[in-house]
């Protein structure tokens, strides 16, 4: 995948989830027992965690290729460098 696309679809789920996080706010949803636990406790790290990766990805990315020694060249088993 490339890394625009990845971006993209990031960016998406990071926009989308950050819905009821709003509604959590300045809607009702505090006031509803599973909505307001699904939202503190699943969707706000999914949020917190897109955002991160959108904002430092390509650190880790980076850090990841130099920690395995940089052979980004690896031959799959169809014969094709990726």
């Amino acid at each position: 995948m490339k890394a625009a696309t990845e971006r993209k679809i990031i960016r998406w789920f990071h926009i989308l989830a950050s819905i009821p996080v709003l509604g959590y706010i300045y809607g009702p949803v505090a006031s509803l027992p599973e909505p307001a636990f699904a939202v503190k406790f699943v969707i706000l790290p999914a949020v917190v965690l897109s955002g991160v990766w959108l904002w430092l990805g390509h650190h880790v990315r980076k850090w990841w290729r130099t920690r395995n020694g940089g052979n980004t060249n690896v031959r799959t088993a169809q014969g094709r460098t990726r």
